[in-house]
This record gives C-alpha cells, structure tokens and sequence, in this order.
C-alpha cells in the first residue's frame, strides 16, 4: 500500500467534532502539501471495566464443587489412592479444593457452596455422575471450604468409587445454577476436581457451548499422573470449542484446565494458574451483555486486588500440610480451645447444641458453623 499522509492531534481536539484534521506526508516532496483530510464527526471514549470495579461494585462470585469419584483413583483405604485420607496431610483433592475456594470465598457472601461428587455408586445402587456430598440432593450447600472438605470426607465413607467420567450432568446442574442469577449481580465458577480422561467428551463439548453464554467459567484440575491431553482440547486457547455433532460453536472461552502435579509444591503457584483466566472471562461475559459495574460498595473481603494475582498472597502457604489445630478427621472434629493467658474472663459458655449437632471453625474466615451429621446439613447461624 501507499503511504498518503499522517497528522497529529490530541484527544481534546478530537472531541470537539465535527473536526476536519488536515494530512501532510513528511517524507514527500511538498512536506506542506495536503495529502487529505480526514473528518471526524463524532468521538466517544469507552472505558473498558476491570475484574476489581465488578467485584468492588457487589458482585457475588458463586463457587460449584464437583469431585471425581471413580474407581481409578484407587482404593480411598490405601495410600495408593488419590482419595487416601492421611491423618499429616492433605490429598490432592483437598489440597485443590483449599487452594482455589479459599480465594473466591472472599468474594461469595453467603460462604456457602454447592459441591457435588460424579461417577459413584450411592448407598442405594444407583450410580450416579452428580450425587450431592452431603447425601442430600434437595440442599447440596455447606459452609465454607471447611465444610467442603468435611462434606467430601462424609461422602468417601458412604460412596463406593465407580465409573465413568462423565462431566455433562454437572455441567449442566451449573448451568442451570448460572441462568438463575439476576443480571450482572453474581458468576459462577464451577471447579472439576478429577483424575482421568473423561468419557462422555462430545456430551461435554455440547454442554460447555450450551453454558459458554451463561455466567459461568468452568475451572478444571487434573490430579494424579493420566493422560489429560482431551483436558488441553476443552480448554479452547488454541481453538474456540466446536460440537461434532452440531457445528455449534462456543461464544467464549469458559474453560480453564490446570495439571495440579505441576504446581503441587508451591500454593501461590497453583493458584494463579487456576484462576488466571477468570478475571477476563468474567469481564467478556459482562461486556458481551452490555452490564456495567456498579458504583463501589464498602466490602469486607480481605482481598483488594484481583483474583489473578491473589495467588502471590499465599507464596507462604504450606498446601502439604493441614493448618495448626486441624482436627475434622479427629473424633468429634473441631479445634482446640485457645491457650490460657491474660485476657478477660471469657463471656458465659453459649447453651448446648441440639443432639446430632457439632460446631466446627472454618479455618479461611476464623467463622464458626455447624454441621448436623444425622441429617449433614450445614448452616453458620448457632442452631
């Protein structure tokens, strides 16, 4: 192409349209000669909306837990397995879960989390690929990531590990979860927690396309050594996901997959890589909608900055080692008592619980909750 000419201005000058700017080409013969205008008639500044000024404005980051129970994970009674309970540290399973949920606790209100397993046999024979943690379908929420973390524990003792890996039930649970939020009020993030291939891949392709205009990103880690290369494909950073079967083709990327052996050894590591394409895939979503953020709104979220970068906040968290006073595998769970030092005499002792109910603390926010265990609902107000 030809070079015809190039002008300078300034954005004030633009605004005050109509403007017509003048040409010159400093290169030619006739350094002053008019190479042709150019007529500006109208001039708008867009400011593009950051993940802060959405979560800054009220935004409520909703979080759907779904844990890999199939056979391949081993025998949960044998430290072979993927789902093995050791007394000195955590699993996989719940390294991820606290590694991710600690994070987008802070910007959820309620601290309370749907979390479902796939791909286990229920007490009752059934094999079921979106079975709730806590035994109980009609209310499959619990408190907090400790409530999490107590519901998966709960559900490894009730659930036999079966087969296969199915993903589009819980897929489309949390889609469904996602069309219920009122407009540019609250995201969902669903995080996958599984050890292999999954089975029913083009009944997975078409969900995600399904969800890919909902409000919802899908964060998927693989734990454990197996193939994950289908994983990469679900992904979509290379090509926007296309269905097979219906040449649909998804709106955006919503999917993230993460080899948790990767960054095993270094907790601030895995959680940026986890939650490093949430912040845009959020603000895609809002702009594809036209939702602007709201003005600010006082929070009380520990976190001031964006998601993406949380992560370097817990550069200094062991995510190998249960915290000081973990105690939920112990008989009768909860912490221990404080030490006795110079304080005031503490308040009179709170009237006893209900029979079948326990206090437990949620060690992300200090909070108390409890936990029914003949019913396992969870609730944070004292029964």
């Amino acid at each position: 192409p030809t070079f015809l000419g190039e002008v300078a201005t300034t954005l004030a000058e633009m605004q005050s349209t109509p403007k017509t700017l003048m040409t010159k080409n400093p290169q030619g013969k006739d350094k002053e000669k008019n190479r042709g205008d150019i007529v500006i008639t109208d001039c708008k500044i867009h400011r593009e909306a950051t993940f802060l000024q959405y979560i800054q404005s009220g935004l409520n980051m909703e979080v759907v837990v779904a844990i890999d129970f199939t056979a391949s994970n081993k025998d949960p009674q044998t430290p072979q397995s993927l789902h093995y309970m050791d007394p000195h540290n955590y699993n996989q399973y719940q390294q991820a879960i606290i590694a991710v949920g600690e994070i987008l606790e802070a910007y959820n209100s309620d601290k309370m989390f749907p979390s479902y397993g796939f791909g286990g046999k229920l007490p009752n024979g059934q094999v079921s690929h979106c079975f709730a943690l806590n035994s109980t379908p009609d209310n499959p929420k619990v408190a907090g990531v400790q409530g999490i973390l107590d519901a998966y524990a709960y559900a490894l003792t009730n659930v036999t590990l079966w087969g296969p890996t199915n993903f589009a039930d819980v897929l489309k649970v949390s889609h469904s979860l996602a069309d219920q939020v009122s407009r540019g009020r609250g995201y969902y993030t669903l995080l996958i927690l599984t050890d292999g291939v999954v089975t029913d891949f083009e009944d997975t392709v078409d969900a995600i396309i399904a969800a890919s205009d909902a409000p919802l990103s899908i964060i998927i880690v693989g734990v454990g050594q197996d193939d994950f290369g289908a994983m990469v494909h679900l992904d979509g950073d290379e090509q926007r996901l296309t269905s097979q079967r219906t040449g649909a083709v998804c709106k955006r990327d919503i999917v993230q997959f993460v080899p948790f052996h990767r960054y095993r050894n270094s907790g601030s590591e895995l959680a940026k890589h986890v939650l490093k394409e949430l912040p845009d895939q959020l603000t895609g979503y809002m702009k594809t909608h036209g939702i602007q953020p709201g003005p600010p709104i006082q929070t009380t979220s520990e976190w001031d900055v964006p998601a993406e970068v949380v992560g370097n906040a817990m550069a200094g968290m062991n995510l190998g080692q249960p915290p000081p006073g973990y105690a939920s595998q112990a008989p009768g769970g909860g912490y221990p008592p404080p030490p006795p030092g110079g304080a005031p005499p503490p308040p009179p002792p709170p009237p006893a619980l209900p029979p079948g109910w326990e206090e437990h603390q949620d060690p992300s926010t200090g909070k108390l909750y409890y936990v029914n265990r003949a019913t396992n609902q969870t609730q944070w107000d004292r029964p």
